[in-house]
């Protein structure tokens, strides 16, 4: 690609409100099941007839590439193959085992790979970028290019068995070193179910060299090689995959991509536009998504709270604004400085230390201004925000909701607070929160409730009781 299209390029800002304007998906998820009776006994058949023998030569190849990749780095410390690549004897070693590694995909039944494009020297693009990310299968554009430097975790080299045939170890959080001849990087950092292309991690794009995009893909009926954190795990994603009687993958190399001189000084920008660039040829979209918003969406889920992509959205916003570093939230709960209710944008942004006029303020207001009435409940928005930083389970948004809720002391609620309490934590309707503060109170005179005594109401209702059951078998198990 030629560098000096400028103007077709967005800046970093550009794609960050594009980002978090888009639907959020979910690339974290994977289901796989095998549907029909056909496909059913046809696994079954396989496996007692081609597993054995799959798993036999597999075995055979992995053990002699192990002893090679031993002999290949006898000498070398961690150190050694940081400063410098592979040369010489040891070099040529690698070539050997990649043509190894060739025929272990085969065995495995990757009889169908198809490669478009064509790889650029190494003089003009000295870095590989491939996505999406998606499976350990993903190895296979790795010894079909003949085994140039990965960049992986230091943690790989204490992989069993695997952990040997590393042949150059870079931190992932680390620029890449100028001296590397050609250096091969996923840079989503994690696998996803290709459905979109997640947040590309700068580390391939610091140097500020050209790169040559990658694009994988695995047009199987049967999704068998897609390994993500939900979804079947490593050994019956091998186990379905070497049941199968072909799979097939794809690799297409992209034309060479040539940073601006923005993007030279701005990595992120860089990584952006590639991304975008790769997407394209994927005809998927992008999605401003990293591991971390995953796991804040998962534990959305399991707590019960709802508009997930919103919290995200407003995480990345708080962030932005330095709320997160700084706990802001947390220390309005303990200081009790306001009296929290609904608030417009220029209340909001006061109580907060923030900016009104700053877009970034304006947006986190809008997400949280439901209905467009120029306001939000700043219990509401405090809530979410404690819940999903803190809270594991239904009594600690019961707690939390108590230390927000109350006017005076978080341990003793009036009437109305517990209705705004129990709302909050657990969506109760205000009906059903009155006949849980009657029966909370220790005597008929008693204006408030204590939080333990509402916690005891709670779990001995029947329809609640399961909430809270969690917790209490961990309790249990802790003591």
């Amino acid at each position: 690609m030629n560098g000096n299209a400028r103007n077709e390029r967005p800046t970093a800002d550009d794609i960050d409100a594009a980002s978090l304007s888009a639907d959020i998906l979910n690339p974290f998820v994977h289901r796989l099941e095998l549907g029909s009776t056909y496909e059913k006994l046809k696994t079954i058949f396989l496996t007692i007839a081609l597993l054995p023998v799959r798993l036999a030569a597999i075995t055979t190849l992995m053990i002699l590439a192990w002893l090679l990749a031993c002999l290949g780095l006898h000498g070398l410390s961690e150190e050694d193959l940081r400063r410098a690549p592979l040369k010489g004897w040891r070099r040529d070693m690698r070539v050997v085992i990649c043509w190894m590694m060739r025929a272990l995909f085969l065995c495995g039944g990757f009889h169908h790979l198809k490669v478009k494009g064509q790889k650029a020297e190494t003089k003009d693009a000295p870095v590989l970028a491939l996505a999406p990310h998606s499976s350990f299968f993903d190895a296979l554009p790795v010894v079909y290019l003949g085994g140039p430097s990965i960049v992986a975790k230091g943690e790989s080299s204490r992989l069993p068995f695997f952990g040997s045939q590393a042949t150059l170890l870079v931190e992932t959080n680390n620029k890449i070193d100028t001296h590397i001849i050609l250096v091969m990087i996923f840079p989503e950092g994690t696998c996803t179910n290709r459905s979109c292309l997640i947040t590309f991690k700068s580390g391939a794009f610091y140097p500020g060299v050209p790169v040559q995009p990658v694009c994988i893909r695995y047009p199987n009926k049967l999704d068998t090689v897609t390994w993500t954190w939900e979804g079947p795990g490593a050994l019956k994603l091998l186990w379905l995959t070497l049941t199968q009687l072909n799979s097939s993958c794809e690799i297409e190399f992209l034309p060479v991509y040539n940073p601006s001189e923005a993007e030279k000084l701005d990595p992120k920008l860089y990584a952006n536009n590639v991304r975008r660039l790769m997407a394209e040829a994927l005809k998927i979209p992008v999605s401003d998504y990293t591991y971390d918003d995953c796991r804040i969406i998962r534990k959305a889920h399991q707590l019960h709270l709802p508009h997930a992509s919103n919290i995200v959205k407003s995480h990345k916003l708080r962030y932005k604004l330095g709320l997160v570093a700084s706990k802001t939230e947390e220390e309005l709960v303990q200081k009790k400085t306001y009296n929290f209710g609904d608030v417009n944008l220029q209340e909001f942004a006061q109580i907060l230390r923030l900016d009104d006029k700053d877009p970034t303020t304006q947006q986190l207001f809008r997400i949280h201004d439901k209905f467009g009435k120029g306001k939000i409940d700043l219990e509401e928005y405090i809530f979410t925000v404690l819940a999903t930083a803190n809270a594991s389970s239904e009594r600690d948004k019961v707690e939390i909701a108590f230390d927000i809720c109350g006017s005076k002391t978080a341990t003793c609620l009036t009437q109305s607070e517990l209705r705004k309490a129990l709302r909050l934590s657990i969506r109760m309707q205000s009906e059903e929160s009155d006949r849980i503060f009657q029966h909370a109170r220790n005597n008929e005179d008693a204006y408030t409730v204590s939080f333990d005594d509402v916690l005891t109401q709670l779990s001995n209702r029947t329809e609640y009781a399961h909430l809270f059951a969690t917790n209490n078998e961990n309790s249990k198990k802790t003591i």
